[in-house]
């Protein structure tokens, strides 16, 4: 049986929230599509107070920004970008063009083929978040994208030296110092001053991502991503205060992350609310991680691990930590989540900021039907036919008849036309 120790916020009270989000964003994308780099400078001198001359950042002003940062800083990026790098052209490796004679004559295949522009968006107001940098700009040149661009905001008002230091090293073709509806509504639609992209990709907060569904279809977009989801799997293997490290690590996020502990340890699961209560209090983001921990916060007991694996998948947590005797037994049997954690060696902020798996991945249950950012998405599949005149007679005589199963007359003598030409 599947109890809750604790449980966070209704979804009533949240569907709320997300619906003030969706009229702000929409008329704030109304105004960019109207009026351009005006409504882009007006948004961003009001919600940033950023004004410069220019919001695209020139080859003077991304090297001042290296001379910011201390060498051991510019040493730690390349790191994290080789590994990103590394495990990106490990999955483009595994992409490859097919072509195959399926019948006499009839040649089939595909070509994997990048994208032409791509915008990335980096977070930065609350955080810099540097890493972003490295999982959408890396993969994407490691896909073969020719245009890549990259936006986050300011940091204290001015450009983030890190993110732009890593956006810079990452390959961006442009770098714009530029944030919220009013960076995605530039790329996505383009300005006077800004090449609009074909697709956007990149976490951020709430009225990020509620611009990126709603330009899904002008534009492509890597996944719906909501506030950053985790969820610890645990027995009694393990202790309260590794677990209260793990859930409040991903709690700081923001004030409604949130973070689920799921066990068969009542004992651990008691220990665990004692040790985030403790480490609140030390904790240098704990006004934050506490926030999200009271109003989203979760303790689910199960008695077995077929249990917790049922309510794993339910749950489909952007991601999940496996601490347990057996964690491969989640590795070999859960479907339904962004990215796995195995064992209590490993955690989530590894692969946020250094391992080398993409840390941009699905949320609010989105990982039923979709994994996370990675090297495919950047590429677009697309299929190719050709055939020989006695093939085509072959398949028309079979595509006639089919045509006119349905009632297709036009489609029916386009297969007919090639019959009586080719047939000898």
């Amino acid at each position: 049986m599947i109890r809750y120790l604790k449980q966070g916020r209704d979804s009533a009270a949240a569907a709320a929230d997300d619906a003030q989000v969706r009229a702000t964003v929409e008329g704030m994308l109304g105004e960019i599509s109207t009026r351009g780099d005006a409504a882009v400078r007006e948004f961003s001198t009001r919600l940033d107070k950023w004004s410069p001359t220019s919001f695209r950042l020139t080859r003077a002003e991304i090297d001042a920004c290296y001379q910011r940062l201390p060498q051991q800083a510019i040493d730690d990026i390349r790191f994290a970008q080789a590994q990103v790098r590394r495990f990106a052209e490990v999955q483009r490796a595994a992409l490859q063009d097919v072509e195959v004679e399926t019948l006499p004559g009839v040649i089939l295949g595909h070509k994997n083929i990048p994208m032409e522009s791509v915008g990335c968006y980096v977070p930065g107001g609350k955080y810099p978040l540097v890493a972003s940098a490295h999982m959408s700009v890396v993969t994407a040149k490691v896909a073969g994208v020719p245009r890549v661009i990259a936006s986050a905001p300011p940091f204290n008002g001015e450009p983030a030296p890190a993110i732009v230091v890593a956006m810079d090293m990452a390959g961006a073709d442009e770098i714009y110092t530029l944030g919220g509806v009013q960076a995605i509504g530039a790329m996505a639609l383009g300005t006077e001053t800004i090449k609009p992209v074909d697709m956007l990709v990149g976490p951020g907060n709430a009225y990020v991502a509620e611009a990126k569904r709603q330009l899904f279809g002008r534009v492509g977009i890597d996944l719906f991503a909501g506030p950053t989801e985790t969820l610890v799997i645990a027995d009694d293997t393990v202790d309260g205060e590794l677990c209260a490290a793990d859930l409040l690590g991903q709690a700081e996020h923001g004030p409604n992350s949130p973070a689920i502990l799921l066990t068969n340890s009542e004992v651990l699961a008691n220990n665990t609310l004692r040790e985030i209560e403790r480490q609140l209090k030390i904790l240098p983001t704990g006004e934050v991680a506490g926030m999200a921990w009271r109003d989203y916060g979760q303790v689910i007991l199960c008695e077995t691990y077929a249990e917790m694996l049922h309510k794993a998948d339910e749950i489909a947590s952007e991601h999940v930590q496996v601490m347990t005797r057996d964690p491969d037994y989640f590795l070999n049997n859960m479907r339904n989540f962004g990215a796995l954690f195995l064992g209590p060696e490993t955690n989530v902020s590894y692969g946020d900021k250094v391992i080398g798996t993409n840390h941009t991945l699905p949320t609010k249950k989105a990982a039923r039907y979709t994994g996370g950012l990675w090297v495919g998405k950047f590429l677009k599949t697309c299929t190719y036919q050709r055939v020989t005149p006695a093939a085509s007679v072959v398949i028309g005589e079979y595509c006639s008849r089919l045509c006119a199963l349905e009632g297709f007359a036009g489609h029916k003598e386009q297969a007919d036309i090639r019959v009586r030409r080719y047939c000898k």
